[in-house]
């Protein structure tokens, strides 16, 4: 009780965020490795258009309270329900680009909203 008091909201939304993706049954992003295939849950962080060689791009911060994850639909510039605060469950093959982890076109599942 004494630590949820003294732990900042940040803290307490992470330890949320980590519970979740275990109850879920996915990995954690900061146990995710290069061109292993995850399953990982989390809240997303941002969502923006991005071009990537001239192709449209949606980038997403996918965020399990360990580490972020960038989330990269090719070709698209906009999905309904992928917006900031959404929780979703991603699945993939984990790319490293430029020091960070991706997942490009992962298959996705929303969470539901009253879950938040």
């Amino acid at each position: 009780m004494l630590d949820r008091l003294s732990s900042s909201q940040e803290d307490l939304e992470s330890q949320e965020l980590r519970e979740d993706a275990q109850a879920t049954g996915c990995t954690r992003i900061s146990e995710c490795s290069d061109r292993q295939i995850v399953k990982v849950a989390g809240t997303l962080r941002t969502v923006t258009l991005r071009p990537r060689a001239g192709v449209p791009a949606l980038e997403a911060e996918l965020f399990d309270g360990t580490e972020p994850l960038d989330v990269v639909w090719l070709g698209r510039r906009s999905i309904v329900g992928i917006e900031p605060g959404r929780r979703i469950i991603a699945s993939g093959r984990v790319a490293m680009s430029h020091g960070r982890r991706v997942l490009f076109n992962p298959t996705y599942e929303l969470r539901p909203l009253g879950k938040e």
